[in-house]
């Protein structure tokens, strides 16, 4: 990530996911509802494994992406962890970046057991999540010795929206399905989306005009700056939760009603099992 190339990816990669999340939950949600209107019929449950399993696959292909990138790039260390002629560490930093991407990966793989088969506890997709993120977590909190005093900043600030993200995802193997719980991850992986490329645009601005890494009002603005992308993501959220609500109902006014008693019983139980997806 020593690039603005390094931090536009992974910041890419977590706005693509808090949209993606924010419009599955928001369907869900809305679904479930509107249960006694045949809502069912536009979230079953073979419709969200579907969904889950396409989305585990696009996690791990972007985490495969994301380590061979960090590993090969122009100046990667190229899978080299230590220089026992030169006795020192292979660039450590590209290595926790890969190891970041690692447990995401491994996250997901959990993911596509979990929904491809039936013998793995379903709560376990979730504790792996978090676990990702507290790894991340981890990782950027003691990726910063030495450095100036506004790369420590933005990076401290990250962990704000990172350890909130992995707190949230510990708390939804308890209250799966929790709307409030689904709709806070999604709203600070968007602000850890979107702040990926402040960090950028601050470390290694395009413009080749340089900040000022140890002035306080600059670190007074990044802070400002921070409750905006905060915001941001707050309204991208709602927004996106209002609309899918609001296609959901148009859609169901005009589609006649399911009634329940005229299903089989095997269907009947299929959607029972509807709200632990």
């Amino acid at each position: 990530m020593g690039s603005f190339q390094g931090h536009a990816l992974p910041g890419t990669f977590f706005l693509f996911a808090g949209i993606w999340w924010t419009g599955k939950f928001s369907l869900w949600h809305a679904t479930r509802r509107k249960k006694s209107l045949g809502s069912t019929r536009f979230a079953s449950r073979t419709s969200q494994r579907r969904l889950e399993i396409i989305e585990s696959s696009l996690i791990l292909f972007c985490s495969f992406v994301g380590m061979v990138g960090e590993q090969f790039a122009a100046n990667g260390p190229k899978l080299h962890l230590y220089d026992f002629a030169e006795k020192h560490w292979e660039q450590l930093h590209i290595w926790q970046h890969t190891t970041m991407y690692l447990f995401f990966g491994l996250a997901a793989i959990v993911s596509l057991i979990i929904h491809t088969t039936e013998g793995v506890p379903v709560a376990l997709d979730r504790l792996m999540l978090g676990i990702a993120f507290f790894i991340e977590g981890f990782l950027f909190l003691y990726h910063l010795h030495g450095r100036a005093m506004l790369d420590v900043h933005v990076h401290q600030l990250l962990l704000y929206a990172v350890f909130g993200e992995g707190l949230v995802s510990f708390l939804e193997v308890f209250h799966r399905g929790n709307i409030n719980l689904e709709l806070l991850r999604c709203t600070l992986t968007l602000l850890q989306g979107s702040w990926f490329w402040e960090i950028g645009f601050v470390l290694y601005p395009p413009s080749g005009i340089e900040w000022d890494m140890k002035d306080h009002n600059t670190m007074m603005f990044i802070t400002m700056c921070y409750s905006w992308h905060l915001a941001f993501a707050i309204l991208v959220v709602g927004v996106l939760y209002s609309t899918v609500n609001c296609v959901v109902f148009s859609r169901l006014k005009r589609t006649p009603p399911m009634e329940m008693g005229l299903l089989k019983p095997r269907e009947r139980d299929a959607e029972s099992e509807d709200e632990i997806l």
